[in-house]
């Protein structure tokens, strides 16, 4: 006979919670899955367990009884399961980042986090996609925007500037840079969108139809990597060209600075910020955006 333990322990860690939204951050699955398992057990029971009010979901008479008889063995095995692992190591913190944020700047960093907080299990989803801190098992996003998210709580870590930078040699090679109209004098590197020379060259009286040719790239990780072999001049945020300015892979063509309009926020649930499990990645990160070059 087969028993569904998992559509059981769902079904109990859903009436312990009081939603399925709650649960689904519990066993950090999405709340589809939580409704899937669900309508499994209750096929089973070939009943509901349990129905919707204004106020959330409410186990049934019939949910109520099941609940009630299982409360007390998963509690027990619970009990018998955190015996030798600490609670904050027994939850997993999952935290969305796009790409070129994760391997730019998060990356070189999380050694740190991981040995001030040998406790804490982090997982770092790199994904563009922009998921809903609502439904998803995900507790923190971090994103590039404007800080309004509706229902969410939005912390800025930094708004990095924009600089213009090359390869050494094709710098030597090719001729001086003055200004920013004598970057079309080379080849331009873009991001998908392809705005950003059109829009720097404008901000600094110099628009021309020659700010969109060149090569374009989706991830900004990329587009580094390619001005530092020499395929063009590259309009980038600091923090992503940092490692390759330090080792001498890339230099600055221009001195000037442009602020970008957006800066990266820390986003999540206002309980995601509450909880006791999460202070020590909420704090770390702020603290290591503060100390980032070219925060203001």
């Amino acid at each position: 006979m087969h028993i569904p333990l998992q559509s059981f322990y769902t079904f109990f860690v859903v009436c312990r919670a009081g939603s399925m939204k709650d649960a689904a951050r519990e066993l950090h699955v999405t709340a589809g899955a939580i409704s899937q398992r669900i309508r499994e057990l209750e096929l089973r029971h070939g009943q509901r367990l349990f129905e919707r009010t204004r106020a959330g979901i409410t186990p049934t008479a019939a949910g109520a009884a099941l609940y009630a008889d299982i409360r007390a063995p998963f509690q027990q095995i619970e009990t018998v399961a955190r015996r030798d692992v600490a609670d904050d190591a027994a939850r997993q913190l999952v935290v969305s980042v796009m790409p070129s944020f994760a391997s730019g700047w998060l990356l070189p960093r999380l050694g740190d986090f991981a040995r001030r907080h040998p406790a804490v299990s982090l997982s770092i989803d790199s994904d563009a996609r922009v998921v809903d801190l609502k439904t998803e098992a995900v507790d923190f996003a971090i994103r590039h925007g404007l800080g309004h998210y509706p229902g969410l709580e939005a912390r800025w870590l930094m708004s990095p500037a924009m600089i213009v930078v090359g390869a050494p040699d094709l710098l030597r090679q090719g001729p001086p840079i003055r200004c920013p109209a004598d970057c079309l004098a080379y080849p331009l590197l873009h991001d998908r969108e392809r705005q950003d020379w059109t829009l720097w060259l404008q901000a600094n009286g110099s628009p021309s139809p020659k700010a969109r040719r060149g090569l374009s790239f989706s991830d900004e990780h990329m587009l580094v990597r390619a001005a530092s072999e020499g395929q063009g001049l590259a309009l980038v945020r600091d923090i992503y060209a940092g490692a390759d300015l330090e080792k001498g892979s890339l230099c600055k063509a221009l001195e000037g600075q442009w602020p970008t309009q957006f800066g990266y926020y820390l986003v999540g649930l206002p309980d995601s910020f509450a909880a006791s499990g999460t202070r020590a990645f909420v704090d770390w990160i702020q603290a290591e955006a503060a100390r980032s070059p070219g925060v203001p």
